[in-house]
């Protein structure tokens, strides 16, 4: 009798990796782990240059032939492309009551992020703008091999909704960011074109890992993203993004611009990465339609719904105002030409303009964030989540995994640290009622407590509906979701 075969170890690759062992002649950029001595170890077996070592691994280029070498190395349970990231690019504070919350009330102080840093992972920040004096950005790193200047114009726009200080003329002083009095660490990872390398994003992240005690970091905002091409345990952006809030980083992300086709249909499945993490706080963008009153504000048309492709995590996990949102302007930048008639008002380090995308929503929850942590320094990334989600106002238009626990409101979430009570808020004249949803694992004793409490009285049919979950319209298809031909210019 023959002996019994074992199996030849092969590690799990992604979607990308996969194509390119069967067709590609051409050499490839593979994201191993392991530490420094390892990976050397394994660049010297196979005859890999390594092209950038990570904190947790490297980057190695390959041909087809090292990449099936590398596949069949026990060192190795999973491998990823080092893909391509992009940028997924008023009334906005008074429209999730953070007008309010600068104001304070009996009951709490106000509120303005003061004391909290926030690290900006994007195209730059240019810190030339009036919306950044006063030592607003206190650190800068380009990973990228730049000099950390905002050629393309994001990341300013970003920033500033995140901390912006206030316009300095009578037709921009009403544009401010909504924790205008946090700080923010300019960490760039997008070239000048608005595109970048996963890796550089990793780093930037376990740079921030690692320099988070020195500059008080307690928010990663992350408006890119790249389709996602395995499932998140395999993705070396989503275990960065998971290795920051175990570290006490509360990480948010927007949750993508593929929520129609060009042909206008809606799209389901189209989470971007790193927003298919389970750690990140994903957001959805809301149009407002120019107005601070909730009661007119729709899903935009173009947010990413979920559930996220392989795991079916229900993203997004809230949203915000994302569209028509006026910020900071990097004169001079590929956004600033290219878009003129997006230029509202201010000239040269006081200029603004109006750009669209969940980049933006992900920027207004950033300064939300900030603003909780404000109120309770000690605030985990998970309790942070928590408490935006339970006092967003559902929106059944939009479904969970269209809108997630829904639109955000910055005033009741402060309300509910304060007290522990969901309460009834005011926003533009109207009365706005939390909804009291939380999709992720009850862990904390903020989710857990004010659940319990609300599960009395409200039953989950929201929650599990099999019309919003398993809808016949949620697609699969590569053509849809997963071509290159999909268009990035959906974030201006």
């Amino acid at each position: 009798m023959a002996a019994p075969a074992f199996a030849q170890h092969h590690a799990r690759l992604s979607a990308d990796l996969a194509d390119h062992l069967n067709a590609g002649s051409q050499s490839i950029d593979v994201i191993v782990h392991g530490d420094g001595a390892s990976v050397a170890a394994l660049a010297r077996r196979y005859n890999i240059r390594v092209k950038k070592s990570l904190k947790e691994g490297a980057v190695l280029t390959v041909n087809a032939g090292q990449l099936d070498a590398l596949r069949r190395d026990d060192t190795q349970d999973h491998l990823s492309g080092d893909i391509k990231i992009r940028s997924i690019a008023d009334v906005t504070a008074e429209a999730i009551g953070a007008d309010q919350v600068w104001a304070g009330s009996d009951d709490v102080a106000p509120l303005t992020g003061s004391g909290v840093a926030v690290a900006v992972i994007d195209s730059g920040i240019d810190t030339r703008h009036n919306a950044f004096l006063r030592e607003r950005v206190i650190a800068t790193h380009d990973f990228t091999g730049g000099d950390g200047v905002d050629r393309f114009g994001h990341g300013t726009h970003v920033a500033g909704i995140i901390a912006g200080g206030r316009g300095r003329t009578a037709e921009t002083r009403d544009y401010r960011g909504i924790a205008s009095g946090a700080y923010l660490l300019n960490l760039r990872v997008l070239g000048d074109e608005g595109s970048g390398m996963a890796s550089d994003v990793i780093e930037a992240i376990d740079w921030t890992i690692e320099h988070r005690e020195e500059f008080k970091v307690r928010v990663i905002n992350l408006s890119i993203g790249a389709p996602v091409l395995q499932p998140y345990r395999d993705d070396p952006l989503c275990e960065a993004v998971e290795r920051a809030v175990k570290a006490g980083i509360t990480v948010v992300v927007a949750a993508g611009n593929l929520g129609r086709t060009v042909e206008g249909k809606s799209v389901y499945g189209g989470i971007t990465t790193p927003g298919n993490s389970p750690y990140a706080l994903t957001v959805g963008a809301i149009d407002t339609h120019g107005t601070p009153e909730r009661s007119d504000d729709t899903l935009a048309p173009y947010s990413s719904k979920g559930p996220t492709r392989y795991d079916l995590v229900l993203k997004p996990d809230v949203s915000a105002p994302g569209s028509h949102v006026v910020s900071a302007e990097a004169s001079e930048s590929y956004l600033s030409k290219t878009y003129p008639e997006r230029h509202i008002a201010g000239v040269g380090a006081n200029a603004y303009m109006q750009l669209s995308g969940t980049s933006m929503a992900a920027g207004v929850v950033s300064g939300a964030v900030a603003l909780l942590l404000d109120q309770r320094p000690n605030l985990k990334p998970a309790d942070a989540k928590a408490a935006l989600q339970l006092t967003s106002t559902f929106m059944p238009s939009a479904g969970l995994v269209g809108g997630g626990a829904g639109e955000i409101n910055a005033l009741a979430a402060v309300e509910l640290l304060n007290n522990n009570k969901l309460v009834a808020t005011e926003i533009a004249e109207e009365n706005v009622v939390a909804s009291g949803l939380a999709t992720g694992p009850a862990r904390s004793r903020l989710i857990s407590a004010t659940a319990r409490q609300l599960n009395a009285t409200r039953p989950n049919q929201i929650l599990w509906s099999d019309q919003i979950l398993w809808s016949d319209q949620i697609l699969w298809s590569d053509q849809i979701l997963w071509s290159d031909q999909i268009l990035w210019s959906d974030q201006i």
